[in-house]
């Protein structure tokens, strides 16, 4: 379901864009490309000089390559535009500080003990904190199992452990509707469901 209509008159006065886009890679790793772009719908006055409308105040770019098991394995950071030309882009061989770190188990932490504050850019920090969950996304059904059981019930009559997703959001939890539909195998009772007298 769509956002709903405004109902009062408004101008577009600033577009934030952030993307990724997860390539399996020849040799078994997977690059993480992240890309975030802040664009002024008019001329900004910045300390360094006027940028024009349209003209990128920011446009950033992040890879991380990780193995299967999400380790960081190697990582790269380019500043294509920022608003202190000569001073921002300073801090992008930092960004090499997130190899070894494991993309799910306490990455976001160990990115802001690393890159935080003055260690870092706040935007490149920015697009390293969603990688976890874009990883998740791309591993999806490709190096983690989140077959179902109504889907695949001859795969998951021997299968011992739950599907990755389970019991991480709202939608999946295990005593939800949803897993009881599409996951009844590993559904549980509400807590708040009456026992039969």
């Amino acid at each position: 379901m769509p956002l709903s209509s405004p109902t009062i008159p408004r101008t577009l006065k600033h577009t934030r864009a952030i993307s990724i886009s997860a390539y399996e890679r020849e040799d078994g790793l997977w690059d993480f490309d992240a890309h975030i772009t802040d664009h002024k719908t008019r001329d900004i006055k910045l300390a360094s000089g006027v940028r024009p409308e349209g003209q990128a105040l920011h446009d950033l770019h992040l890879r991380v390559t990780v193995d299967r098991k999400l380790e960081v394995i190697a990582v790269d950071a380019s500043s294509d535009a920022v608003p202190y030309p000569g001073y921002c882009e300073a801090i992008t061989p930092d960004y090499k500080k997130l190899v070894g770190l494991n993309l799910m188990k306490q990455f976001r932490q160990g990115v802001k003990e690393r890159l935080a504050g003055i260690h870092g850019c706040t935007h490149l920090t920015e697009l390293a904190q969603i990688l976890p969950t874009a990883a998740i996304q791309a591993f999806a059904g490709d190096v983690i199992d989140t077959r179902d059981s109504a889907s695949d019930t001859a795969g998951n009559a021997n299968q011992t452990q739950q599907p990755f997703q389970l019991d991480r959001c709202h939608a999946l939890r295990l005593d939800g509707p949803a897993v009881v539909q599409y996951y009844p195998r590993w559904a549980k009772p509400s807590p708040d469901a009456k026992s039969p007298s």
